[in-house]
């Protein structure tokens, strides 16, 4: 037990280590064996848990989205209606924005790698992807329980998803330029209420 433990708290410790580095000086800047320098540990250890920088990366654009994907399951299992779950998740807004705000270096390679490297690109599109599907099902459930006025589910989900990722990289280069999450509530009570 206590050795799962200590192995858990190294990979923890890689995954904090690597984050603050490539948010520091770059994806292609920061090396394996950087990583364990600065984490006090062998590329033994590194690759004990991770099978390359590649894995570190992709694991903590993971970690983001997991912790998001759980507050939408939440709110949409305690909504009564579609709109009530689209008001509810613009009400996450804060969080999703205050979390990637210290990340908009680690956000920016993201996509930088994602246009270099194929496997990191079907990381990072993936959610994307996820995301228009279940917001066109949730589209298509409001729909058919009348909350919702008859539209094309996925091209609205297509706009979700283009609203928030636009909010998303406008706060990070811009996090004093207006409140993001009143921006977002706007924006979906004009979709919600005009679909």
């Amino acid at each position: 037990m206590a050795r799962q433990r200590r192995g858990q708290e190294s990979r923890e410790r890689i995954l904090q280590v690597a984050e603050m580095c490539f948010a520091q000086d770059g994806y292609d800047a920061t090396g394996v064996a950087r990583i364990c320098r600065q984490a006090g540990m062998s590329k033994g250890a590194f690759y004990h848990h991770f099978a390359s920088k590649q894995a570190v990366f992709i694991e903590l654009l993971n970690r983001w989205l997991d912790r998001l994907d759980a507050q939408f399951a939440a709110i949409r299992a305690e909504a009564q209606s579609v709109p009530e779950s689209f008001a509810r998740m613009t009400e996450v807004i804060g969080y999703i924005l205050d979390d990637a705000g210290g990340q908009l270096p680690i956000f920016l390679e993201f996509l930088n790698q994602a246009r270099r490297e194929p496997a990191v690109w079907e990381a990072t599109i993936a959610p994307y992807r996820r995301y228009r599907d279940y917001f066109s099902e949730m589209i298509a459930e409001g729909i058919a329980e009348g909350s919702l006025q008859q539209v094309d589910p996925d091209l609205t989900a297509g706009v979700l998803v283009s609203l928030a990722v636009g909010l998303l990289l406008q706060s990070l280069l811009d996090p004093q330029g207006a409140d993001w999450g009143q921006v977002a509530r706007a924006g979906i009570d004009v979709l919600v209420r005009n679909s």
